[in-house]
């Protein structure tokens, strides 16, 4: 228990350190990005029971099934069943009257062991998470229960041996020091402890091959012997891995840049002269569209707004300009003389004298209003020296 909880906690660790390196990047620039998946294992293979006997006499089969859950690439857990058979063997050498007599005795009987094992894949964790490698090993402790029954071998050969009843009480003495005290009828439920190694070699993203030993301990009651030592078995497995639903997704590198296609100026030279002609027909447009600004001062009597027949003539002037250069814009600004009045009436005179070039120009002429700006200035500014002079409006087009 305690080696499983320091694997346990080491697990945790490094995948909180590294739960971030989960996106493998292949040479061509594709990407695999885990995903968490489960996986189902069937297994069969050979069990070694530890015993006193010749190697050969104590094995005997053994199968698995697993049902798992991979987190990330480094930790995983999955349910396993292991079981068959397990075989006992026994040379007595009871002594007898100062002789010795061997009662050599083999048994076989039936497990299922239920159990939880915390998977760690070394090969990620060491070398990177990599979806495409063939070859993967992975450790694993775990643990759970061990249903034994069908011993029933072992109890035919006690009943039929004659010292059967003193090998059971355990008050015939032999030369190996054990003793049947433990020996079983129906049914024994012990827990068991296990660690192991599983090899793994990558068929298909959905299939592997699988190659296991593993280690599991149990209390000394296991095979019946009473010898002060725990029990053990060793099985060594192979089979399939198959893995249910998608282990990672995958995104392909964008597609390459088109190799740049070389221009090829196939336009000849062109003609000196006609390049000398197309220089002065542009001189001749620029100096053809360039528009004079036209200004007019339009005066007004005293303290009066109206335009006078003899101001009248400017405002046409300038409406001709607008009308002659369509993108031409004109702006007029109203003023009152400063000999006369105050701020007060001279802002209103001022503000009305440029509104009535306005309205003439609008009204009498259609200049559209997008064409025509105006503002007044009161009597604060004074265009003119001569007072009377700045009763006016100022009409500047362009």
């Amino acid at each position: 228990m305690k080696a499983l909880k320091t694997l346990l906690i080491g697990a945790l660790a490094m995948t909180a350190t590294a739960a971030s390196a989960q996106v493998y990047e292949a040479q061509d620039g594709t990407k695999y990005e885990f995903q968490k998946y489960w996986f189902f294992d069937l297994e069969g293979g050979a069990q070694y029971t530890l015993g006193e006997a010749k190697f050969r006499r104590l094995v005997r089969p053994n199968v698995q099934v697993a049902i798992g859950r991979q987190f990330n690439p480094w930790l995983g857990v999955r349910l396993q069943v292991n079981g068959w058979q397990s075989r006992g063997y026994w040379d007595l050498g009871l002594m007898e009257n100062g002789y010795s007599a061997h009662y050599p005795i083999g048994y076989t009987f039936n497990y299922v062991a239920p159990g939880l094992d915390l998977m760690v894949d070394l090969t990620n964790l060491i070398g990177g998470y990599n979806p495409t490698r063939v070859f993967g090993l992975k450790a694993f402790l775990g643990g759970g229960a061990n249903i034994g029954f069908d011993n029933d071998e072992l109890n035919e050969h006690l009943d039929k041996s004659r010292h059967g009843l003193t090998l059971r009480n355990n008050s015939l003495p032999n030369t190996t020091g054990h003793s049947f005290e433990y020996v079983w009828d129906g049914t024994q439920v012990l827990p068991f402890g296990r660690g192991g190694l599983e090899a793994s070699f990558r068929l298909n993203k959905c299939i592997s091959l699988l190659i296991e030993g593993n280690a599991n301990i149990l209390s000394d009651k296991y095979n019946s012997k009473k010898t002060d030592n725990a029990d053990w078995y060793f099985n060594v497995l192979g089979g399939l891995r198959f893995n249910l639903g998608n282990t990672y997704t995958k995104t392909l590198p964008p597609p390459p840049a088109p190799e740049p296609v070389p221009v090829v100026n196939t336009t000849p030279e062109p003609d000196p002269a006609i390049i000398e002609l197309q220089r002065q027909l542009k001189e001749l447009q620029e100096k053809e569209s360039k528009v004079d600004p036209l200004r007019r001062d339009i005066f007004f009597q005293i303290n009066k707004t109206e335009i006078r027949e003899s101001e009248a003539q400017k405002v046409r002037e300038i409406a001709y300009y607008l009308v002659k250069y369509p993108n031409t814009r004109v702006v007029v600004t109203g003023y009152a003389d400063a000999g006369t009045g105050n701020d007060k009436i001279n802002d209103r005179l001022a503000a009305q004298r440029a509104d009535a070039v306005v309205k003439a120009l609008q009204q009498q002429y259609g200049i559209e209003s997008s064409r025509i700006s105006y503002d007044s200035k009161g009597s604060r500014v004074q265009p003119f020296s001569d007072n009377d002079m700045n009763r006016v409006s100022i009409c500047i087009a362009e």
